[in-house]
């Protein structure tokens, strides 16, 4: 109850008492209110007017997997799947712990790899595919390719060996972003400790810029095959001292994005899309090389090897599944798009040419320059035929997926 109600309960014998007072005594004349004095006010301001909230931006589209028929396939019943059954054993051994994959695999244990009849059979009675279709709508993607280079070094500085191969950096770091975030699986964040900050590692004009010593591989002939190397993740090199060959495996990169040297000639009219393969690329270099560095450091990522043993010259270097690769069969892919280990229908053309390169190959590998649904990198394998057939792929491509069925 407010103060002003309060004030009106007066009691009624008061009020008549006050009343037979005014009966007695004048009443002197009445002065005349005023009215109070008027406080300024302050300007009214006028209401802004409520501004619409920002419309809320649309997600991404996604990737489509399109159920599709192996008969839908071009080149399906073509292709000798005896030469892919390899490849897709190696896949197993990862795919087997994943539930999806666990009865199709160990049912492909029982399979005869020399019976093609028996591998198309099961594939066409456990698998289905499923065509990839862009979040543009694109059906078909560029499809490029890599090999494993052959390089000649030493253990040592000296001579011809200038250029050195590096292993991983002591002061770099890397935090698995996946245990902050579950839905950045599969993203690392590397660099280094600066004080109490993470800051990103040095770039590539940095490393080669800076005092590394002590940090050496291995040490080679040819700075231009040095940077190609790291660019196709894995190669060999032939010892001077012993004639040995042993592998150069991928071990780790600087965290910093891939560019393209060849992407940058063409926008910088030195070559046309035509010429910036990896043949036109160092045929410029040649002509150029006073501007090598320069070209070679457009290209901030930087990759890190470790050594490894060669038994059998045969068997491919391992990619990011863990597995060897398979020359012609295996593939790398984007994994934050397409499954990694499974196996992948492929309908592209060989490397400047009309001619159909229709296989079934496995997604064992990724890559730094790799981005996208439809973007396939196909491993050639080892040899000068090899890097000849990967520097000039530059094709357009559909693929299609195989997945378990759901019985």
């Amino acid at each position: 109850m407010s103060l002003t109600s309060r004030s009106l309960l007066v009691p009624l014998s008061a009020v008549a008492l006050a009343l037979a007072a005014c009966t007695s005594t004048p009443l002197p004349p009445e002065k005349p209110v005023e009215p109070p004095p008027v406080q300024p006010q302050p300007p009214v301001q006028p209401t802004p007017p409520v501004q619409p909230a920002p419309p809320v931006p649309p997600k991404p589209a996604a990737l489509q997997m399109v159920p599709a028929t192996f008969a839908a396939l071009p080149g399906w019943d073509k292709d000798d799947l005896r030469a892919a059954w390899p490849a897709f054993t190696s896949s197993c051994t990862v795919l087997v712990k994943q539930a999806l994959w666990k009865e199709a695999c160990t049912i492909a244990r029982t399979v005869n790899g020399n019976d093609e009849k028996a591998i198309r059979t099961f594939f066409e009675a456990f698998l289905e595919p499923n065509q990839v279709i862009a979040p543009d709508g694109a059906t078909d993607g560029l499809i490029t390719g890599y090999y494993e280079p052959l390089l000649h070094g030493s253990r040592k500085k000296g001579g011809v060996y200038q250029t050195p191969l590096y292993k991983v950096p002591d002061d770099m770091v890397t935090i698995e972003l996946a245990s902050v975030y579950p839905e950045l699986k599969g993203m690392r964040l590397r660099g280094k400790v600066v004080g109490k900050k993470v800051i990103p590692y040095s770039t590539r004009a940095d490393i080669e810029s800076a005092n590394f010593s002590g940090k050496e591989l291995l040490w080679v002939d040819d700075p231009v095959e040095s940077f190609f190397l790291q660019v196709q993740g894995s190669g060999r090199v032939q010892l001077s001292e012993s004639g040995e060959t042993v592998r150069v495996a991928y071990a780790d990169q600087n965290g910093h994005p891939y560019k393209s040297i060849g992407k940058y000639l063409v926008e910088k009219g030195e070559l046309t899309l035509e010429q910036a393969s990896a043949q036109g690329i160092k045929a410029w270099i040649a002509g150029h090389p006073t501007r090598m560095q320069e070209l070679f450091n457009v290209n901030p990522s930087y990759v890190f090897f470790k050594e490894e043993k060669l038994p059998d010259p045969k068997v491919g270097p391992k990619g990011s599944l863990g597995v060897p690769l398979t020359p012609q069969r295996s593939v790398a892919i984007d994994a934050t798009q397409l499954p990694q280990g499974a196996p992948v229908f492929l309908s592209t053309t060989q490397p400047n040419s009309d001619i159909p390169l229709q296989r079934l190959v496995m997604a064992q590998d990724t890559g730094g320059a790799i981005r996208g649904a439809i973007r396939v990198d196909y491993f050639f394998g080892f040899g000068v035929e090899a890097a000849e057939n990967a520097g000039r792929m530059k094709q357009r491509g559909a693929i299609w997926v195989l997945l378990p069925k759901k019985f």
